[in-house]
């Protein structure tokens, strides 16, 4: 008879890559660091690699270790969700949620929210990573991400929350000094001030409200930056013409610093989107928040998109 699989070496695996630290696993476990150590070591034996590289100061996945935590979590998060579907439907979410976020849409309106949460949670915990740059969802250890873009297939399973538009703004100093383009194709006269995260940074496509398309490819302008907020600044001093999401620029339109330039032409409206890595049920606290940024979140008057059902990709 062929030998079961190391369940709960692997439940430990899992959870020293969801904690990135042995005793923070040994106390989310309630196990002692020796216990959590000899599993992984055990794993390890069973499986002939190193599935970490472990300094003094650092730990970290080995190639081994990033194919198998995917698969890893998964078996920890579905005998999770067979525990919590077992027991009473009372039981309390607890643990560790690891969500990434975008840099500005998660200061502006994912922290704000964060705190109500946490009171009607108080045993949850959130690690809040803000980045811009494309996380690896399952290689980096996240529950899950909240991701604005026109989302390619993957394996991953995708949520649309609500829609996200963008617009082409500029200073009323800017436009006054240098014209107010009429056409998208005359943005290639302008200085355009560039975001690094963008699908296709280097070609804008616009489509104006009688249907014609037209597909730019912007000129450089003094400025490209990995951060939608620090654009800011440069275009309300007038360097140029930028892109950006409508809960950067908001405030900037409404009191009059930044104008909307091309505004009978509109750019491809993306989706705010709750990504998680792929498998079968997730742990409550994953569920709970959610269910919960779904509701603050797509019921805001940025939304668009209220109500769609979920988008599997």
């Amino acid at each position: 008879m062929a030998k079961l699989p190391d369940f709960e070496g692997l439940a430990v695996f899992a959870k020293v890559v969801e904690t990135r630290s042995f005793a923070a696993a040994a106390r989310d476990l309630n196990l002692s660091k020796a216990t959590v150590s000899k599993a992984v070591s055990r794993l390890e034996a069973k499986l002939g690699t190193r599935l970490f590289n472990r300094t003094s100061r650092r730990l970290a996945l080995t190639d081994a270790g990033r194919m198998l935590s995917g698969r890893a979590a998964n078996i920890l998060a579905e005998a999770e969700a067979a525990e919590n579907d077992t027991l009473s439907q009372s039981i309390t979410p607890r643990g560790l949620v690891r969500l990434a976020v975008p840099m500005s849409f998660g200061v502006k309106w994912v922290a704000p929210i964060i705190p109500e949460f946490l009171k009607e949670y108080p045993e949850v915990q959130i690690d809040l990573h803000l980045s811009d740059a494309m996380v690896d969802v399952i290689g980096e250890g996240f529950d899950a991400v909240l991701r604005i873009a026109s989302l390619p297939d993957s394996s991953l399973i995708a949520r649309r929350l609500c829609n996200v538009e963008r617009y082409p703004i500029a200073s009323p100093a800017y436009l006054k000094a240098h014209g107010r383009p009429k056409h998208p194709m005359a943005l290639s006269e302008h200085p355009c001030l560039g975001y690094a995260y963008l699908v296709t940074p280097d070609s804008w496509r616009f489509t104006h409200r009688n249907g014609e398309t037209a597909i730019v490819h912007p000129s450089t302008g003094p400025l490209r930056v990995n951060n939608g907020d620090a654009m800011v600044p440069a275009l309300v001093e007038g360097l140029g013409i930028g892109v950006l999401p409508d809960f950067i620029i908001r405030e900037y339109l409404a009191d009059g610093r930044l104008e909307r330039v091309l505004p009978d032409w509109s750019l491809p409206v993306s989706g705010l989107h709750w990504v998680t890595p792929p498998g079968g049920p997730k742990p409550a606290r994953v569920e709970v928040l959610a269910d919960y940024l779904a509701k603050k979140l797509g019921r805001s008057d940025r939304a668009a998109g209220k109500g769609r059902r979920d988008q599997r990709k």
